[in-house]
């Protein structure tokens, strides 16, 4: 009988969930009024639902056991078929619900979390955690405020996946409502909350915040220290951020990493290496992180000896040469003028992705022979033909076309220069139209030449960081005539409209690429005497940071993806 009845209540059960819940999209307002009877407190009046009155503690099926080996989506899609034909999905709902919100998968998240019958606050921030994780984060924002209105009684691991998701979006509005609703519900003064507010903080620039938060708590942990020391690193106060720093008393390789990258982005790669070589007589190997912000700085000072030596650390503990390392590896080696060793590095690396084809044909163009780079580049394309997804982008061109300046091939610069904008819809910035100047200028025809330089982009508020990014990289594309032709441009064009900004900045960034200091910080000091509001700026980057900055994205955020891997693990 009881094997009967049992029978019988799971026959009710799907039937209920496949009358109701066909949907075929996620909406977070599609049954509100459900949606208020799922979020009622505990001691709310309201009826329970029949799953709540039926649902046991315990419902086991086989199918169950291949979720601890669940890696992809279609093994997900088989099991989630087999407990709905077995009438037990509502049971184990709230299980796939987490395993897709793990994945990544959004649009099943969604749908998931729609069709269980009595979400907790559990199911809530699964759904939280992976919206903060994902490439929309301000998913998780909406979600929450809309789940409250239903109900929902938030718990600190809540406000940890929304901090992290207000930290993605560098919102200040939105995540100061939220530090508003922790506060409403009493988590603001929990550990891992905590955290994440000073992560929150310092990502979105108020390190004032972020420190008064700090000195407030009652207790901290490695992430605490953690976080207050890359709230100041990425604001440029590497000497706070040091200081503090110092007063740790247990620091860990997420902290080392931190302090060497914030040193990296004040340009400061001596101190990067001597914290590198004091973190190893500590005792501390250092992970991918640390390795790839090493050889940034040895790129960066064009230190072969320390590259070479980092490059024996590498293999003597025996560490995974990822794509990561291996471009790095690539970079410092095109950088202090080892292209042949740089080649055969790349040779061998098996995945090859747009990161690490841009950094060896730069390294051709720029360092090495532009023949190489040329014919390099020729089979990035040809791969791309055999099935690979490899499509040149902007950073690859600007090395095509300073190769073509280099070795004097007008026809095949204005074959690409066409192609870059008809065939891969590129948009030439400052350093295309750099190369193109010099390669008519190279051949010749100076009056092409200086129309170019004229009529380069002015208007483009990224056209100062992009050009000056690439000046000393083009210090061998320049004029044959050195700075003349362009100084003369640049100064005709003042002296026709001298309150317009961006011809100085074309000025600055004609004597950056010359290499000539003095004459960029006389062209700054006039600009402020003119009182235009603006100072053009002169932090040039080195091929590294130019291939992580423009092209990396998400897979080299070093010291701030192990703080957010941290706060995770913490939940």
């Amino acid at each position: 009988m009881a094997r009967i009845s049992m029978l019988i209540r799971i026959r009710l059960i799907n039937t209920i969930f496949t009358t109701n819940h066909h949907c075929p999209s996620f909406s977070i307002t599609s049954n509100p009024t459900k949606n208020q009877q799922f979020f009622s407190s505990s001691s709310s009046s309201s009826r329970p639902s029949i799953v709540e009155k039926l649902k046991p503690i315990f419902i086991y099926h086989p199918s169950i056991e291949f979720l601890k080996s669940c890696r992809n989506l279609n093994h997900l899609f088989q099991i989630q078929s087999k407990l709905i034909t077995s009438g037990l999905f509502p049971f184990w709902a709230a299980r796939l619900l987490k395993f897709y919100s793990e994945l990544g998968y959004m649009n099943y998240t969604f749908l998931i979390f729609n069709h269980i019958d009595s979400p907790d606050t559990f199911c809530v921030n699964y759904v939280l955690k992976a919206c903060s994780l994902s490439s929309k984060p301000y998913q998780a924002v909406d979600f929450y405020f809309e789940m409250l209105k239903n109900g929902l009684l938030p718990n600190s691991y809540s406000f940890v996946s929304l901090f992290a998701a207000c930290a993605k979006m560098t919102s200040v509005r939105s995540g100061k409502k939220c530090h508003g609703q922790a506060l409403k519900n009493g988590v603001e003064c929990i550990l891992p909350v905590q955290n994440s507010l000073i992560h929150f903080y310092g990502c979105c620039g108020d390190v004032e915040f972020a420190r008064k938060v700090f000195d407030e708590m009652s207790q901290r942990d490695s992430v605490s220290w953690n976080s207050i020391v890359n709230a100041y690193a990425q604001l440029g106060e590497v000497g706070i951020a040091h200081d503090i720093f110092r007063m740790m008393l247990e620091k860990t390789v997420v902290s080392w990493n931190i302090l060497i990258s914030g040193y990296l982005k004040v340009n400061n790669p001596g101190c990067s290496l001597m914290l590198f070589r004091e973190m190893v007589n500590c005792g501390l190997r250092g992970n991918d992180a640390t390795m790839v912000s090493v050889l940034t700085a040895c790129c960066k000072s064009a230190r072969l000896k320390e590259g070479r030596s980092v490059h024996g650390f590498i293999i003597r503990m025996a560490m995974n040469l990822n794509i990561k390392l291996l471009t790095s590896l690539i970079n410092m080696y095109n950088r202090c003028q080892k292209v042949e060793v740089a080649r055969i590095i790349f040779d061998r690396t098996t995945y090859r992705n747009l990161i690490c084809w841009n950094a060896m044909i730069l390294g051709h163009c720029i360092h090495g022979n532009p023949e190489d780079g040329l014919n390099l580049f020729k089979d990035m394309v040809e791969s791309s033909g055999k099935g690979e997804t490899i499509v040149p982008d902007d950073v690859t061109y600007i090395g095509v076309l300073c190769a073509c300046a280099r070795a004097g091939l007008l026809t095949e610069g204005m074959k690409f220069f066409s192609e870059m904008k008809d065939t891969y819809s590129l948009k030439p910035n400052f350093a295309h139209h750099w190369c193109m100047a010099n390669l008519y200028a190279g051949v010749g025809h100076i009056q092409e030449a200086e129309n170019i330089v004229r009529n380069m982009p002015k208007n483009d508020e990224n056209t100062s960081s992009e050009s000056l990014a690439w000046a000393h990289l083009l210090s061998l594309c320049r004029f044959q005539a050195d700075t003349t032709l362009g100084e003369r441009i640049a100064k005709s064009l003042i002296d026709a409209d001298p309150q317009n900004f961006a011809h100085y900045q074309l000025l600055v960034n004609i004597y950056a690429v010359a290499g000539k200091w003095n004459d960029v910080t006389k062209v700054r000091g006039l600009v402020k005497e003119k009182k235009l509001g603006k100072t053009p700026s002169c932090n040039l980057m080195d091929l590294k940071e130019i291939v992580h900055d423009y092209r990396v994205g998400h897979l080299w955020q070093e010291g701030i993806n192990d703080i957010n891997m941290m706060i995770g693990e913490s939940c």
